[in-house]
């Protein structure tokens, strides 16, 4: 299938996924097993899915066509290019396409001189009232069209304002840009450009990232060191006829270059090659040298043959616009789209299905034990009850002291529960310090004392090192913490299911560990800043300070992130605990109340006692429906993995 086609079929196990878990959660509160735990991992799951995205990014150097295959692959639908793609440089900032239901369809552009001022890329996403708004019709291809040209305007500016806003540097003399006659420099008039529009892709997930070329991501270091990091996937556009460029591969070993499984997200499309359908050619020459052209580009760039395609955006969009199947075939672009679909898209799939598979489990395993302890409870009750069949007044009286009695003893028992959540914060506490914005300031203070030192930064890489050095032990020191509470939960619950005969058991603790990939992918993002050969780039205070802001950013997401999954272990192991003292409490109220029946009245134990068994019929039948609804909601996501 098309790429088109594989995210068709996403969204609507994604839609199907979200109304069965809705269904779940109704059913769960009809049966009164709608715990705080239960609820939070509801919750999750359906942001999970709801807000899974999928970001796509497409680098090139300029005029490689790379606009033009966005609108090849996503737009041709409008009959038109949406995407500005004349000759020349075309976008001239960071585009990012999506979609948010919440905001009305619109452009949002970022003026290039917030560059000035000390707030980061981030920071400037949560002020909307500082980028200029044009407002979008989707139903206007022109309208549209015409208002997304605003992302090729630029402005001309002197050496001095170049040189501040990162254009120019008078040390790097071979990187700057053209001077025009009247001694002006032509830049980029918006530093980031947000479209938002209910495209059926976007409104499915569909992040597309749309980046201008090496001038203008060396100057940005937030997107190489945030948005290109967190794309699922990267689209690298050559052309077809020069193959790697000197500059083509400046770009890839700095900003795109991964190692190992990593590899698998990188695809590249050797564009134009209908520059190379040469009548004075036989259709097999062509082929052959367009077969090199792919094999030669996937040796240098380190990649396997596959993922290198080559195809013509340009002639592919016209084939689409004009319905010629024959053209389309020739411009090898649905092959494109089918390594998209299946390849990248596929991979994404089995990651979330994957997630989603064991938020399920989880999900089904602690609403199973508040079923199978309510069940319990009743059995107790049904023995207990049975027990007093032809007991007289005096036996039953005493029966209800007992229970009052074991009530009044579990009460009181408070003092020794509050101790187990009394440690258990205090080692929280020391774990959210761990992971903290004020600690992980701290770590990197000295990096940045180092970033704002005048000129040339010669300590600044082993500084580098050290920052890195530190968040990797804290990170180890935050995973130990994790172990100890785990054991102390561990320890905890086993004491209080023996003294209290509670159903408790520790939820899967976070893995922390796995969070330092992510500090490595970071890391590995910088390092190409801090080399000799951007040693003089470095030395600009404004440059520096942006790196640093865009470090903290990154940080910042990854430690929230981990931070996020503590809480939700947290919570977890709290509601239920929660959840069984007050199955305790209200079996207590039951069991009294069962009693005070029999005592007034002599048919009421054998009455009492149907109840129980009836309560008992329907908690089975509770069960079953449990097992049945979330064996619907696993089989989901295990078909969704397979048809990735």
């Amino acid at each position: 299938m098309t790429f088109n086609q594989e995210f068709d079929e996403h969204g609507v196990w994604r839609k199907q996924f979200a109304l069965r878990l809705k269904l779940l959660s109704e059913w769960l509160s009809d049966h009164d097993l709608l715990e705080a735990g239960v609820r939070e991992r509801l919750d999750q799951l359906h942001a999970q899915v709801k807000n899974d995205k999928m970001m796509v990014a497409f680098v090139a150097e300029f005029s490689r066509g790379k606009s033009e295959l966005i609108n090849a692959v996503f737009f041709a639908g409008y009959g038109r290019r949406i995407m500005p793609a004349s000759a020349g440089r075309t976008t001239m900032c960071p585009t990012e396409l999506g979609y948010d239901a919440e905001v009305p369809p619109c452009l949002r552009l970022l003026p290039i001189e917030t560059r000035l001022q000390p707030q980061s890329l981030l920071d400037w996403r949560n002020a909307p009232d500082k980028w200029e708004r044009v407002d979008l019709d989707v139903n206007d291809p022109q309208q549209l069209a015409r208002a997304i040209q605003k992302v090729a305007e630029v402005r001309r500016v002197s050496q001095a304002e170049a040189a501040s806003l990162g254009f120019w540097n008078d040390e790097t003399p071979n990187e700057n840009p053209l001077v025009g006659s009247d001694g002006l420099i032509e830049v980029p008039k918006w530093r980031h450009a947000l479209i938002n529009m209910a495209h059926p892709l976007l409104k499915q997930g569909l992040v597309i990232l749309d980046t201008p070329g090496l001038n203008a991501i060396g100057a940005e270091p937030e997107l190489t060191v945030s948005l290109l990091p967190q794309a699922h996937a990267v689209v690298f556009i050559l052309a077809a006829d020069t193959g790697v460029t000197k500059s083509d591969l400046g770009i890839w070993r700095e900003h795109l270059s991964v190692v190992g499984e990593d590899k698998a997200t990188r695809l590249v499309v050797l564009n134009k090659i209908d520059t190379m359908w040469d009548a004075l050619s036989s259709p097999e020459q062509v082929q052959l040298q367009i077969a090199s052209q792919r094999s030669d580009s996937a040796e240098i760039l380190g990649l396997s043959p596959q993922q290198v395609l080559a195809v013509s955006a340009q002639k592919g969009l016209l084939a689409k616009v004009s319905r010629d199947d024959k053209l389309l075939q020739a411009s090898n672009l649905m092959e494109l789209e089918t390594a998209l679909g299946e390849g990248l898209l596929g991979q994404r799939r089995r990651i979330l299905a994957d997630a989603v598979s064991k938020g399920i489990q989880s999900l089904r395993q602690e609403t199973g034990r508040l079923v199978h302890t309510r069940a319990r409870d009743i059995l107790e009750q049904v023995q207990e009850l049975d027990g007093l069949r032809g007991k007289n007044t005096s036996v039953i009286k005493q029966m209800r002291l007992r229970i009052e009695q074991e009530q009044a003893d579990f009460d009181a028992s408070g003092a020794k529960i509050q101790a187990v959540r009394s440690v258990h914060l205090r080692l929280l506490k020391d774990l959210f310090a761990q992971l903290g914005n004020t600690h992980l300031k701290s770590r990197v203070s000295e990096l940045a004392r180092a970033l704002k030192q005048p000129g040339i930064k010669l300590g600044v890489r082993r500084a580098y090192g050290k920052t890195f050095e530190r968040l990797a032990v804290d990170l180890n020191r935050a995973d130990q913490l994790a172990a100890e509470i785990q054991s102390m939960l561990e320890g905890s619950f086993k004491n209080l299911n023996a003294e209290y005969g509670f159903s408790l058991q520790p939820p899967t603790p976070p893995q922390l560990s796995a969070y330092h990939k992510d500090l490595a992918l970071i890391e590995k993002s910088h390092l190409q800043y801090l080399s000799l050969g951007n040693a003089l780039r470095l030395a600009q205070p404004e440059f520096a300070e942006r790196l640093a802001r865009a470090l903290m950013s990154r940080l910042r997401v990854v430690y929230d992130t981990a931070v996020n999954e503590v809480e939700l272990w947290n919570k977890s192991a709290a509601a239920q605990l929660d959840a069984q003292l007050r199955e305790r409490r209200r079996n207590f109220t039951r069991r009294i109340e069962a009693v005070s029946r029999i005592q007034q009245a002599a048919g009421g134990l054998d009455e009492r006692i149907r109840e129980l068994q009836s309560q008992q019929s329907q908690l089975n039948l509770t069960d079953a429906k449990l097992a049945e609804l979330t064996n619907h909601l696993l089989a989901e996501p295990e078909a969704e993995a397979i048809a990735a």
